[in-house]
């Protein structure tokens, strides 16, 4: 069974949001995986592992670039003014991420929801602040509050909720080596976190195959 959550305690400012807009080193890179094959007792000048590093430092850099991304310019332009206040749910957007604690992936998906206050977000532009957040070194609560808090910042949303589904490999590949386990966790802000019926609807509608299924 998936264990499920909500964040509780105070509020507090949104993590990390613009990140450092440093770009990757990608020759220094590539140093730490040639020095790391030959710990491992591999060779780097063999055929098959001349251009690992290289390829290893491109993944590594494209897996974490959402260290180079800024929210504020990917919201640039896509916040509208509109008299709404229906609850906004985007749901299954695929994620891929890295465990901070093991430099494992780990993969599944995000479910939002938020209560407009006089404005809303382009569509397209909550994957990208769902990817912004992944594409780091991450723990799966980390990455749930900060999607968040986020969203409730820049929209002054009346109310948010973020669910995530994910796999560990850290949990498959090594440790208990479970297959089927799914981690869930979920932050709940404004109404969301104090009317239980605006909970309620958001959580039955992301269980639902769509948006307009009856029961």
């Amino acid at each position: 069974m998936a264990k499920r959550g909500r964040t509780q305690g105070r509020r507090r400012p949104v993590e990390d949001v613009s990140g450092s807009g440093q770009p990757v080193n990608l020759e220094a890179l590539q140093s730490l995986v040639s020095q790391m094959l030959v710990v491992l007792g591999e060779k780097p000048s063999r055929n098959g592992l001349l251009k690992t590093p290289e390829r290893v430092a491109k993944a590594m850099a494209f897996m974490t670039q959402g260290y180079q991304r800024n929210i504020d310019h990917l919201l640039n332009g896509a916040l509208f003014p509109i008299e709404y206040d229906e609850m906004v749910i985007v749901k299954d957007i695929d994620f891929f991420s890295m465990c901070e604690h093991h430099l494992l992936p780990f993969f599944g998906k995000v479910h939002v929801g938020y209560l407009p206050n006089k404005k809303v977000v382009g569509l397209s532009k909550i994957p990208r602040i769902v990817d912004t957040f992944a594409r780091r070194l991450q723990v799966q609560e980390r990455l749930t509050v900060q999607i968040a808090e986020t969203l409730e910042s820049k929209l002054n949303a009346n109310g948010v909720g973020v669910v995530v589904e994910a796999r560990h490999l850290c949990m498959m590949m090594r440790g208990v080596e479970k297959q089927n386990t799914v981690a869930v966790s979920s932050s709940m802000l404004g109404a969301f976190r104090t009317q239980q019926q605006t909970r309620l609807e958001f959580l039955k509608l992301i269980r639902r195959g769509s948006v307009g299924d009856t029961d």
